[in-house]
């Protein structure tokens, strides 16, 4: 999901900025050799979609989640990191039964929820677990302010549901690797990261090595790539969102890593651009990850 906050961050910034913070924290879980690719064209992945990429859709005022949910199932996919638009949090037991049947009626999974902006206020966070273990999330995806960890601490270990830091881009509080690696490393092992690739390029960081630190912290991936064009002068211009492999994101190399780890959350393809109609470039993103995943049972 975008950030309206932006500002150019250099090759030589981020090489002095904290490195012994992602060295300090000992996420490193040890990446193991990627296995080969399951059977099926998205090989070990829950491959899906941050419903996001569908909020174009709109039904009286308000994003059609039946409508996002029928083009999930056209596009060959079964799981969801929802927008929170499109299930807005409710604490009824039919109402989340309601949610629950939709989903099934399109074969879709929702696996995850965000992004979601936890505060200090602890029992206003705590709805969001109940409402995550109601529907079964895994993992919410999370902005938390820095006042929320002892709250986050308490709520992930109650409930067991994960809670990923999302980078939000240049300027953004979490914007850096190391800014994230060194917030979390003395909290819950189950508070980590939602890698959104994304915004980790527009940050000038490479998404293949914040797989390899935050390793079984990663609670969520929104999958997406940019275009850097050097020549542009305005810092807004530079980083583009595009298609899935038409960019920088070295999809293979990412795929393989969390592979290595065994990630079990969603690989959750989110296309910001094309709002009002993105199927044909969803399918096109789609193609790329499946190149991609083939290249996991050759190695």
């Amino acid at each position: 999901m975008r950030s309206d906050i932006s500002r150019e961050l250099t090759r030589r910034e981020l090489l002095t900025a904290g490195l012994a913070a992602a060295g300090a924290l000992a996420l490193h879980t040890q990446v193991k050799a990627a296995p080969s690719a399951a059977e099926g064209p998205y090989g070990p992945f829950k491959m899906g979609l941050q419903s996001y990429s569908l909020r174009g859709y709109m039904a009286n005022g308000k994003p059609d989640v039946e409508k996002a949910l029928a083009i999930t199932k056209d596009l060959g996919l079964h799981h969801w990191e929802a927008y929170p638009a499109h299930f807005p949090i409710v604490a009824s037991a039919d109402e989340i039964a309601g949610y629950k049947k939709k989903s099934a009626a399109h074969g879709v999974s929702v696996i995850g929820y965000g992004v979601i902006p936890f505060t200090k206020d602890h029992e206003a966070n705590r709805k969001f677990f109940e409402y995550a273990k109601a529907m079964d999330f895994g993992y919410l995806s999370a902005d938390p302010a820095l006042d929320s960890f002892d709250s986050l601490d308490k709520l992930v270990e109650e409930y067991g549901v994960g809670v990923g830091i999302h980078n939000h881009g240049p300027g953004h509080h979490y914007a850096l690797i190391d800014t994230i690696a060194a917030t979390i490393k003395n909290h819950h092992p189950k508070i980590g990261c939602c890698i959104d690739t994304g915004h980790f390029l527009r940050s000038n960081e490479d998404p293949v090595r914040a797989a390899e630190v935050f390793g079984k912290r990663i609670y969520g991936v929104h999958l997406k790539d940019v275009k850097e064009n050097k020549a542009a002068k305005d810092v807004t211009e530079r980083m583009k969102f595009t298609v899935l492999g038409h960019g920088d994101l070295r999809t293979a190399e990412l795929l393989k890593v969390l592979a290595g780890l065994d990630y079990q959350y969603c690989l959750a393809l989110e296309y910001e651009e094309n709002v009002l109609n993105p199927v044909a470039d969803l399918r096109a993103c789609l193609a790329a990850v499946r190149e991609a995943v083939s290249t996991l049972k050759k190695s």
